[in-house]
């Protein structure tokens, strides 16, 4: 699994350290960057794209920016997923981007590993949005099922991994197990949770908490020092 990326922000600075941590994601792949919509355009006429992170403030472009731009985008892209990577926070603006099509909406100020878990989120046809829009009804219903207390210490690690990107050869490499050792984990996994496709294991661990929430961990990363940061 590779997906094809698109940055449009009219920060360059921003522009350069995403590009930097989305490097090591072998799963991840950059195809272009725009400043404005009118480049942003020109981007997805000519490339494949399967996911497209976007500011919502972008000015200068022949097809504006905001909600405009949106709805340019999803009326000639509606198969595009697209994430919306914002400083605003007003909640009635975000559900307007919802509603007109965006899959994912993340401010600026959450860490990386939430920009990334989102990528795959919305590429599996899942939604994901900042902790700062959790809904505090579906927080409140997680915390009441706990299906996490179900999984094994090992079935938690896969699935952590997994949902932050790393591909089912990565972990096995990264735990010295076989690859059928590993895909039999997860699988077991989500069994146990009720889950029967991808997009619903990117949404439990979403609302979970199971992503790690000081960013995706790295190949040098132990899973004792992940686990501990939620103790």
């Amino acid at each position: 699994m590779q997906i094809s990326l698109i940055i449009a922000d009219d920060h360059p600075a921003l522009i350069t350290g995403v590009k930097h941590e989305l490097a090591d994601f072998h799963t991840i792949s950059i195809v272009g960057t725009a400043s404005n919509s009118t480049e942003t355009f020109e981007l997805l006429a000519k490339s494949h794209c399967d996911v497209l992170v976007t500011d919502y403030v972008m000015p200068g472009g022949e097809f504006g920016d905001g909600m405009t731009m949106l709805s340019f985008l999803r009326r000639r892209y509606p198969d595009l997923k697209i994430i919306v990577f914002t400083t605003i926070d007003n909640r009635a603006m975000v559900a307007e981007m919802v509603k007109i099509g965006a899959h994912a909406v993340l401010s600026k100020v959450d860490v990386i590993g939430h920009l990334i878990s989102a990528i795959h989120a919305v590429y599996a046809g899942a939604t994901y949005f900042s902790p700062k829009f959790r809904s505090s009804s579906a927080v409140g219903r997680v915390a009441q099922i706990d299906p996490a207390q179900k999984l094994t210490r090992r079935e938690t690690e896969v699935v952590r991994l997994y949902v932050s990107g790393v591909s089912i050869n990565e972990i096995a490499s990264q735990f010295n197990r076989s690859k059928q050792t590993i895909s039999s984990q997860k699988t077991s996994a989500m069994r146990k949770l009720g889950i029967e496709r991808d997009v619903e294991l990117f949404r439990f661990a979403y609302e979970t908490g199971l992503l790690t929430e000081g960013g995706t961990p790295s190949e040098h990363d132990t899973m004792d020092a992940m686990l501990a940061e939620h103790e």
